[in-house]
């Protein structure tokens, strides 16, 4: 269809009437942002919408199938750039598909060793304008972080790479989510540091996913002692609590923690691998309860449960 004519306001309104979509709508039906729409257009035209003479963009039906497709592809770890021939041409991947996200890792690893905050941010920055965050996480953030922590096992200079990368992350994406919780309303995630462990990246990166659902966030980067927790959610009125911790903890005082917190609590990260057998226990005296080993594993758990 062409919206094109002498009126282009009365053109933008009519195309809307007859079912065209703008670019924001697009972006909240597939969580694809329209920045990273723009780009999948301009650089690799793998979206091309119509445009009305102001230059407005307007998707069809079939454009958000063709998104979803993109998404699937994108999913199965296949880099943007190859992903046009396998929807248009039938083509196969090619081996250079790993090697693309590994050469990504790769430049992220030699930057963060030379502890380069403009060249990690300018890197990552180009990533995310191309894929969305659970792609950037599952193919990127995570097996960088699992890379990092086996390059920094007995290596001198490792705690200083750690604090680094670290506080470069928590900083990414603590002003993005601020900036995130300006436009946005409604009860928020809480999210808390519940190991004694400085700088926890999983928490960071869960919080980003959420944030990037369009969810407010509130991150407590230190564990809250007993009483205090039933105290925080009812001043902020939370949809759901995430405690994050990659150590053990103490299960003897986590019914007393719970209690008095009145919403879905989800407990996250290696201390669910840790305690698997007891906190199974704790879920069937605790409806409310559920349990996510990684950030991908509870982004899927609060979006299936409808908290995001």
């Amino acid at each position: 269809m062409n919206v094109s004519t002498q009126h282009p306001a009365e053109d933008l309104a009519l195309a809307l009437e007859q079912g065209w979509l703008p670019i924001r709508e697009v972006a909240r039906q597939t969580g694809v942002n329209a920045v990273t729409l723009r780009a999948w257009e301009r650089r690799y035209g793998l979206i091309v919408p119509q445009r009305t003479p102001k230059g407005h963009r307007l998707f069809s039906a079939e454009h958000v199938q063709r998104i979803q497709t993109i998404l699937t592809w994108l999913n199965r770890g296949v880099p943007v750039s190859q992903v046009k021939q396998l929807i248009d041409n039938a083509q196969p991947v090619d081996n250079s598909a790993e090697n693309e996200w590994q050469d990504l890792r790769q430049t992220l690893v030699h930057a963060i060793s030379q502890l380069a905050e403009r060249r990690v941010d300018d890197v990552f920055n180009q990533a995310m304008a191309l894929y969305p965050p659970r792609t950037l996480c599952e193919h990127l953030l995570l097996p960088l972080l699992k890379e990092l922590e086996q390059r920094w096992q007995g290596q001198f200079g490792a705690q200083m790479e750690r604090v680094f990368f670290h506080s470069w992350l928590r900083s990414k994406f603590g002003a993005r989510m601020y900036h995130n919780n300006r436009q946005l309303n409604g009860r928020p995630l809480l999210l808390i540091n519940h190991s004694d462990l400085p700088l926890e990246p999983h928490l960071w990166l869960s919080a980003w996913l959420a944030s990037s659902a369009d969810c407010p966030v509130e991150v407590f980067d230190w564990p809250l002692p007993t009483g205090e927790l039933a105290l925080a959610v009812e001043h902020l009125q939370p949809r759901a609590v995430l405690l994050y911790s990659s150590k053990a903890i103490n299960l003897a005082v986590l019914p007393k923690l719970l209690s008095g917190t009145r919403c879905p609590i989800l407990i996250a990260g290696p201390t669910v691998c840790i305690h698997q057998a007891e906190l199974a226990v704790l879920t069937q005296d605790i409806p409310e309860l559920l349990l996510a080993e990684d950030p991908l594993s509870a982004h899927q758990l609060l979006t299936q449960r409808g908290l995001l």
